[in-house]
């Protein structure tokens, strides 16, 4: 048994044309899927409450204490992208670093990354979309813009909302069902455009914001200090800043489950990641010297900080502009996270973690639409029915898991696979893999009590399912 559960895969060349998947994507189409998964959330509606109750104006060091940290993270992830490859991300390269039991703990965290972004997201959309048709002069009634209950986590009531389901949140979950449906090629398509409106918008707000800066409302610079832990559990200071808003980054590991779609994909995917963080990171910082410069970031607690300091300073047509922009950004955002969410569930059915009837890819579309469909369905009830922007908290801690367990990973396999082909190769090993695992690891424990009580909930939930369905039905446990 203690060995069985740590046998490891080995590393197949899926370069080729031979997997079921299409080859279609370059390296812009994945630089664009990292940039279309990266903005959106983090930087339109968590900014503001990381300003306000966490950071104030240093509210730009936690962007790039963040950054720092998904900076190692993206090299590891270019390193075993280039290296293992496989649709399965962090998956498939704890499978063939660590072996199976840890491989599918990272799974499982996966799997609950994805879903619930893509389903906490729809919310966010949903609201902004109901504000536009708002600021239209008409109004959708509260009946199908709500979940029925929402939970006020510091009160611990649950308040009926007087809605029945979330009906937009629930909508544009479906549509996007469609889209991956029909095809990843205009899946990109459609990220492509997404993506260029949305930093056209920020290059809106930029534009506005560089000539209505007030430097007194960086003062003082760090109010809140670099950290602090009250009694009740909560964070405050610059580092919980940087544990709050790592939100805003999660995404970019999301291009690296492209690697059996894209055309060259030990050239292409590692740029891809690197590229779209680094775009990502210095539009953040800049984003968020601005919004703090143009408003007090006591003002910024509110669900569109971005498009609320705008009409601050009485610029109503920027504001309705961002909007806009908003919309489409989160829309990307819930796109590209949803097509990998499919592809992890894909590479774990494959290898019999869970069950087989989730592996089939459709012969004519060269998409696996039962995983699209079955996922479709569950993110698009629970973003109807439970409010879940809470949990963001939840989603980091997952993906800081998974970047520690990518980051050590790099550094096992150059001891194990000394000779494996690495076309890209991380730089200053085991250096930089080291301070990726530390620097996530400590964004990790500036995270909240009660996230680290839920994520401990969901683990011990997956080695249940782990022990009593995935470890007899593992295709290594039948010799496949």
């Amino acid at each position: 048994m203690a060995l069985s559960i740590f046998r490891t895969k080995a590393v197949v060349d899926d370069t080729g044309e031979t997997g079921e998947l299409k080859r279609v994507l370059s390296a812009f189409d994945l630089t664009l899927l990292g940039i279309g998964a990266i903005i959106g959330t983090g930087i339109f509606v968590l900014t503001g409450h990381a300003a306000a109750e966490k950071a104030g104006p240093a509210v730009v060091l936690s962007f790039i204490v963040a950054g720092f940290a998904c900076a190692f993270a993206a090299l590891a992830y270019a390193e075993m992208a280039s290296a293992v490859g496989g649709c399965g991300s962090a998956y498939g390269y704890a499978y063939v670093a660590f072996g199976e039991v840890v491989a599918w703990i990272i799974g499982w965290i996966l799997l609950l990354e994805y879903s619930v972004s893509v389903a906490a997201v729809a919310n966010g959309w949903s609201g902004y979309v109901n504000d536009w048709v708002s600021a239209m002069g008409l109004h959708l009634p509260a009946l199908i813009t709500h979940a029925p209950h929402l939970v006020h986590n510091s009160m611990g009531e649950v308040v009926n909302t007087g809605g029945i389901a979330n009906v937009p949140a629930m909508a544009i979950i479906v549509a996007l069902m469609g889209l991956l449906i029909i095809g990843v090629r205009q899946s990109a398509q459609l990220n492509t455009g997404m993506v260029f409106i949305k930093v056209l918008t920020i290059c809106i707000f930029i534009g506005v914001a560089l000539f209505n800066v007030q430097p007194q409302n960086w003062h003082p610079f760090i109010p809140f200090g670099w950290f602090d832990r009250a009694a009740d559990g909560s964070t405050t200071g610059v580092l919980a800043g940087a544990s709050f808003v790592f939100f805003a980054y999660v995404g970019f590991d999301a291009v690296s489950t492209a690697v059996e779609e894209a055309k060259n994909p030990q050239r292409d995917v590692p740029i891809g990641i690197i590229g779209s963080l680094v775009f990502c990171t210095i539009i953040y910082i800049v984003v968020s010297g601005l919004l703090t410069g143009i408003v007090s970031y006591k003002q910024l607690d509110v669900s569109s900080p971005v498009a609320y300091a705008l009409i601050l300073r009485g610029y109503t047509w920027a504001s309705a502009l961002v909007s806009t922009g908003v919309i489409a950004g989160l829309t990307t955002v819930m796109l590209v996270l949803y097509y990998g969410l499919t592809r992890i569930i894909l590479a774990m059915a494959r290898d019999g973690l869970i069950s087989p009837f989730l592996s089939r890819v459709d012969a004519r579309r060269k998409t696996p639409v039962r995983v699209i469909v079955m996922t479709g369905i569950i993110m698009a009830l629970g973003a109807g029915m439970v409010p879940l922007e809470a949990l963001a908290n939840l989603v980091s801690i997952g993906t800081l898991a998974a970047f520690v367990v990518v980051c050590l990973g790099v550094i096992v396999l150059r001891v194990r696979q000394p000779h494996l082909h690495r076309p890209f190769k991380n730089p200053l090993n085991p250096l930089f893999p080291i301070l990726g695992m530390l620097s996530c690891a400590a964004l990790m424990a500036f995270l909240p009590r009660d996230t680290w009580q839920w994520f401990s909930v969901w683990v011990t939930l997956g080695l249940i399912v782990y022990f009593t369905y995935s470890i007899r039905h593992s295709k290594l446990a039948k010799g496949g």
